[in-house]
């Protein structure tokens, strides 16, 4: 991966769990430029203030605002409607999962899951927004 190239995509981690979010950060934090809040309150406000990420990485079951509401705040904004959202969850249901991306999630990822995994399916979402080349 060409880490100048990267470097400058911006990804925020909704997550409330601080090992989660350490295990996030150590992972994507070469490659990526992170930004984590613990709750889907703060999350949504720290875009609402005009940082707006090029993906969301989010926990479903977040407090305040789960990753679901998160979706759901996003996709009907103007300003930020466009940010892919992919969802972490420790939750295997296939009807949260629909639910989801019914709701314009733009990716579902099972924890625990392979951190390479991950990689590959955010550089998906990012090529897919033309915010990666091939």
């Amino acid at each position: 991966m060409n880490l100048s190239a990267t470097r400058t995509i911006n990804i925020l981690i909704v997550e409330d769990d601080v090992f989660m979010q350490a295990i996030l950060e150590e992972i994507l934090s070469t490659s990526y430029l992170i930004e984590i809040r613990s709750n889907g309150m703060d999350a949504l406000a720290y875009m609402q203030n005009g940082n707006i990420p090029d993906l969301v990485i989010a926990d479903l079951n977040t407090p305040k605002l789960s990753g679901l509401e998160l979706i759901q705040q996003v996709k009907v904004s103007d300003f930020f409607n466009s940010v892919p959202i992919i969802i972490l969850s420790g939750e295997e249901s296939s009807d949260k999962r629909i639910k989801c991306l019914d709701a314009g999630a733009d990716d579902f990822v099972v924890k625990p899951f392979n951190p390479a995994e991950l990689e590959a399916r955010i550089r998906v979402v990012l090529r897919r927004m033309g915010k990666l080349s091939a």
